[in-house]
């Protein structure tokens, strides 16, 4: 899992499904980091429609 102390710069990143643009881990997804998938909120309201997604593929 993740180290017990994190600092800046060590901190673990993925990359948003919306925006495509890099995001770094926070305090407050802790307990989901796993299942975070966007940078924030905007993000998460304004995502694709799933039937777009699997479409395209």
């Amino acid at each position: 899992m993740l180290p017990e102390k994190l600092r800046k710069g060590q901190l673990p990143t993925k990359i948003c499904l919306t925006c495509g643009r890099p995001f770094e881990y926070r305090k407050k997804w802790r307990a989901n980091w796993a299942d975070v998938k966007y940078c924030g909120e905007r993000c998460q309201r304004n995502r694709l429609p799933a039937a777009a997604t699997s479409a395209s593929a």
